[in-house]
C-alpha cells in the first residue's frame, strides 16, 4: 500500500513513458499520437518547477529502458563490462540520454509562469516546445517518433520525400495536442468531434501517403548486387585486428561465400559484390604498402571472377598518421578504384573521444577507445561502369543532411555498410535497419545495406523493402535492383530547411502573442 501510494503521483508520467516506449520499433506505434497526454496532464496541474522536471525524467527514464534495452548487451559485449554493471550502465543512459523531455517542460513551465499566458497560448507552446527540443536533443543514436511509421509499413511513412522523417515525427508529436483536449473534453460534444476529426487527418494521410508512392516514376534502369553477410564473430574481429592469426580465416570465409554464391548465380550477371563494414581484415589504400598477402590474395579473387568490389576495410590518414574506416571500390581487375571512402560521421566513445582536442589528458584515462581520423564528408560518390554510388559507412545512415548531400551529388543510390555485431538481436538491429532505409525514401532512391551479422537487405525507392537477411547467420544473395539513372530531387531534398523554418517561426509567433497579451494585462491592470 505504501508503494502504491508512493507511485501514484507519478503514475501519469510513467504512463507515458510506457506509452512511448511500447511504440517505438519493434513495436508497432500504438499511442505514438497521443504518448504525451499523460505527462502534458501532469505537468499542468504543477504549481512548481521541481516536479515539472522530474516528471519529465520519469518518462524519459521508463521510455528510455524500454525502448532502449539494448544497451545493457552493448555495455557487456563492446565494453566488456559484467552484467551487473552494464545494467548499472543501463540505468544512467536511461536517465541521462532523452533529456530533451524535461528540459522542455522546464522551458515551457518557466515561460507560461512568467508571461502569464492565456491556456490556449500555453498549450500551443508546450506542444513547439517539446517539437523542438525532441528535433534538437543531443544523443549518440538519432532516433526521432517518424521511424515507427516506416517500421510498421503504415502509408504514412511516405510523407518523408515532403517533410523527411524529423517532420513525420513533428507531425506525431503535434497530434498529442488535439488528442490532449480531446481527453479534456471527452464528456463533451467538442471532444467527440476533435477526435474523430484527427482520426479523419490521419487517415488522409495515409491516404495521400499511397498516392505519394503510386505517382513516383518508374525506373529505366536496373543492376544485380551480391550481398554477404559474413557473420564474423566479435572476438574472431578483435582478434585480427590485433594480428591473431584470425585475418586469413576471416577473409576466406568471405571469400568462400562470395566463390559459392556466385556459382549459384553463375547465369546471372553480377554488376558488384558487396561486403560490409571492415569486412576485409587488414588495411587497404591506394599508396600503402601490403603489409601481408591479403591485397593480392583479394585482387586475385576478383580478377579471376571478373567482378568488382565494394568492401569496408580499414585505411590510413597519412595526414593526421591516424586509423580511418574505410569503403572501397575495387573493379574486376582487383584494382582500387580511387578516391577510396572515409567514415566522416564518427561514432562518440567508440571512435573518437568528445573534447578529446582540447582536453588530450582524457586519451590516457580512456585509453580503449578508438582513435579515428575522420573523413572529408558527403563529397564523392563512387562511379562503376556509370553506376553513381553513394558510400555510407553505419552510423551515417541516420543522418539526413548527409544523405541529402550524396544525393545533390547526384548518386543514383545509397551504398550502407553496418556492422551491428555488438548489440544482440532484440531492439537495435531492427531500429538502425529502418532507419538506415529511410533515408532512401526521403530522397527516393534505392538503399542497399549489408552488414556483419544482420540485418542486410535492399530498399527501393519506392519504400519496399525486397528479402531480409537472417540475424546471426552466415548469407548471401543477389538482388535485382530498379532504379533511375537520373532521378530528380524529392521536395524535402529541395527544401531542406523549410519545416524547421517553419517550427522555429511558429515558436516565435507564440511568444510574441503571449508577451503582447502579458502587455494587454498590464495595461487593463494599470
Amino acid at each position: 500500500m505504501l508503494k502504491f501510494t508512493a507511485v501514484k503521483p507519478w503514475a501519469l508520467p510513467i504512463l507515458s513513458g510506457i506509452f512511448i516506449g511500447t511504440s517505438y520499433i519493434p513495436f508497432p506505434p500504438w499511442a505514438a499520437l497521443f504518448g504525451f497526454v499523460p505527462l502534458w496532464l501532469f505537468w499542468q496541474r504543477q504549481t512548481e518547477l521541481k516536479p515539472v522536471i522530474l516528471g519529465g525524467v520519469i518518462t524519459a527514464f521508463v521510455f528510455t529502458l524500454i525502448g532502449f534495452n539494448w544497451m545493457t548487451y552493448l555495455l557487456h559485449e563492446f565494453a566488456h563490462l559484467p552484467w551487473s554493471l552494464a545494467v548499472v550502465g543501463m540505468i544512467l543512459y536511461a536517465l541521462f540520454a532523452h533529456l530533451y523531455v524535461p528540459i522542455a517542460g522546464a522551458v515551457w513551465f518557466i515561460l507560461q509562469k512568467r508571461l502569464s499566458c492565456s491556456k490556449c497560448l500555453s498549450l500551443g507552446l508546450l506542444a513547439i516546445i517539446t517539437i523542438l527540443s525532441e528535433a534538437y536533443s543531443l544523443t549518440l543514436f538519432d532516433w526521432n517518433f517518424g521511424y515507427s511509421w516506416f517500421g510498421s509499413n503504415i502509408p504514412f511513412y511516405h510523407w518523408a520525400e515532403i517533410v523527411g522523417f524529423s517532420g513525420l515525427s513533428a507531425i506525431t508529436l503535434a497530434c498529442n495536442l488535439p488528442l490532449y483536449l480531446a481527453w479534456q473534453w471527452r464528456n463533451e460534444r467538442r471532444g467527440k468531434v476533435l477526435f474523430g476529426a484527427v482520426v479523419g487527418i490521419f487517415t488522409l494521410l495515409n491516404i495521400g501517403g499511397l498516392i505519394l508512392k503510386l505517382r513516383l516514376p518508374a525506373p529505366d534502369a536496373e543492376f544485380n548486387v551480391l550481398m554477404v553477410q559474413g557473420n564474423i564473430g566479435n572476438s574472431e574481429k578483435m582478434a585480427a585486428e590485433v594480428g591473431d592469426g584470425y585475418g586469413q580465416a576471416i577473409l576466406n570465409r568471405y571469400l568462400s561465400l562470395t566463390h559459392n554464391a556466385l556459382e549459384t548465380h553463375k547465369n546471372q550477371k553480377i554488376d558488384f559484390v558487396l561486403w560490409a563494414e571492415t569486412a576485409f581484415p587488414t588495411f587497404l589504400g591506394e599508396n600503402l604498402v601490403p603489409q601481408n598477402a591479403y591485397p593480392a590474395q583479394l585482387s586475385q579473387f576478383l580478377l579471376e571472377h571478373n567482378v568488382p568490389l565494394v568492401t569496408g576495410a580499414y585505411s590510413v590518414d597519412m595526414r593526421e598518421k591516424l586509423l580511418t574506416n574505410s569503403l572501397f571500390l575495387l573493379d574486376e581487375n582487383g584494382d582500387i578504384v580511387p578516391p577510396h571512402y572515409s567514415k566522416t560521421i564518427l561514432l562518440a566513445f567508440g571512435e573518437y573521444i568528445p573534447m578529446e582536442q582540447w582536453f588530450p589528458q582524457i586519451r590516457k584515462w580512456l585509453p580503449p577507445i578508438g582513435h579515428f581520423a575522420r573523413g572529408q564528408g558527403a563529397t564523392t560518390l563512387f562511379n562503376l561502369h556509370g553506376l553513381k554510388m553513394a558510400p555510407q559507412i553505419c552510423y551515417e545512415g541516420l543522418f539526413a543532411y548527409f544523405s541529402r548531400d550524396l544525393a545533390n551529388l547526384g548518386a543514383q543510390f545509397i551504398v550502407n555498410v553496418t556492422n551491428d555485431s555488438w548489440y544482440g538481436t532484440w531492439q537495435q538491429p531492427y531500429q538502425h535497419f529502418y532507419m538506415t532505409l529511410a533515408r532512401g525514401v526521403e530522397f527516393r532512391r534505392p538503399v542497399l545495406r549489408v552488414t556483419n551479422t544482420g540485418i542486410s537487405s535492399v530498399s527501393l525507392a519506392s519504400g519496399e523493402i525486397l528479402q531480409r537477411s537472417p540475424i546471426h547467420e552466415q548469407w548471401s544473395d543477389v538482388y535485382r535492383v530498379p532504379y533511375l539513372k537520373n532521378p530528380q530531387p524529392t521536395f524535402y531534398q529541395q527544401w531542406f530547411y523549410l519545416l524547421p523554418s517553419l517550427l522555429w517561426l511558429s515558436f516565435a509567433s507564440l511568444l510574441i502573442l503571449a508577451l503582447k497579451q502579458q502587455v494587454m494585462v498590464t495595461k487593463t491592470s494599470n
